[in-house]
């Protein structure tokens, strides 16, 4: 008589050789030979659970090596100094000497942190721009099967740019083998009141749902410059950078314009902004913010001090800006 399927799983891993076995038949089957979680299921007459599990094992005992990160070497005090000062929780802070190669060096760790996440979530928000345009080229092939990448804020552009940078939700939902919802309209429209309207739409708001609902929130901070993804995007002009400078603005996130203090700056603006509130941030279970370069120092500051970051990327001369100008 043939055991219950879920005895004859504990018997098999209960020893240590025939899991590890098992654990090598799922993984050849699943990564080399790129057969679904499903497929894998019906061969070995395993339920989708214990592939899963013997995959995630596979992983964390070595089984399978992923390498993302280039031998870059983190820097554990600065990371536990910044989680103790700000609350984070979790830092990734890289020691990168050339600036050129900071982008390529955070943005592989924050993929292969996204990659890594326990229990790894079904929904998951990003915003767009070149950071996060970069940081899914390094996520794993099938890093999340079925996943839905929510787009957190409006990416259509009124200005043509070099490399696209809006098409952020459908990337990491390539590379996972999911799938993406977008957020079809502008990230800053001409009036609030074609906003609110554009709200009341069923499709739009139930991506917006979808926004607030994502455990997972992944982003870029902007810089306040000529250089900002939305200038050259065509959101904003000179003269409205200019008044921003005046009113405090140090950056923005996904499109709101906020002050040291962490609030918008120029309320007007911001409710012409289609997309996730920055309040809802402070909600998520995983909040990651990925930046790099002295340029943006002071929008990384305002956002962890304001609670709106729980997990940092970044490298080692922003970490040690935050903890020289911070002493509260």
């Amino acid at each position: 008589m043939s055991a219950h399927p879920e005895e004859s799983f504990a018997t098999r891993l209960s020893a240590d050789s025939q899991r590890d076995d098992l654990m090598v038949q799922v993984a050849k089957l699943y990564y080399d030979l790129e057969k679904t979680q499903s497929d894998i299921s019906r061969e070995t007459g395993l339920t989708r659970w214990q592939v899963s599990r013997l995959l995630r094992e596979a992983r964390d005992c070595g089984v399978v090596r992923i390498d993302i990160v280039a031998r870059s070497a983190r820097l554990p005090q600065l990371e536990v100094a910044l989680q103790r000062r700000f609350g984070l929780r979790e830092a990734l802070v890289l020691d990168v000497e050339d600036a050129d190669t900071a982008l390529n060096v955070v943005t592989q760790a924050a993929a292969r942190y996204l990659c890594n996440l326990q229990p790894m979530p079904a929904l998951i928000g990003v915003s767009w721009g070149r950071t996060l345009t970069k940081m899914a080229q390094w996520l794993v092939p099938r890093w999340n099967e079925g996943v839905n990448v929510v787009l957190l804020n409006g990416a259509i552009n009124t200005r043509s740019m070099g490399e696209p940078s809006h098409n952020v939700a459908e990337r990491f939902a390539q590379a996972a083998r999911g799938q993406a919802t977008l957020l079809p309209v502008p990230a800053i429209l001409g009036h609030a009141h074609t906003r609110e309207a554009l709200e009341q739409d069923p499709v739009i708001a139930q991506v917006l749902r979808l926004g607030q609902q994502a455990p997972v929130a992944c982003f870029s901070l902007g810089e306040l410059s000529d250089h900002s993804v939305l200038m050259e995007s065509g959101y904003i002009d000179r003269p409205l950078l200019e008044e921003l400078e005046r009113l405090g603005a140090v950056g923005d996130i996904m499109g709101r314009f906020i002050g040291m203090d962490g609030e918008p700056v120029m309320p007007e603006l911001d409710a012409r902004t289609l997309g996730l509130p920055l309040a809802a941030l402070r909600d998520k279970a995983w909040s990651i913010a990925v930046c790099v370069g002295a340029q943006k120092h002071r929008i990384v500051h305002a956002s962890v001090k304001a609670g709106y970051v729980n997990v940092l990327a970044t490298d080692a001369a922003t970490a040690r800006y935050l903890l020289e100008q911070d002493h509260e």
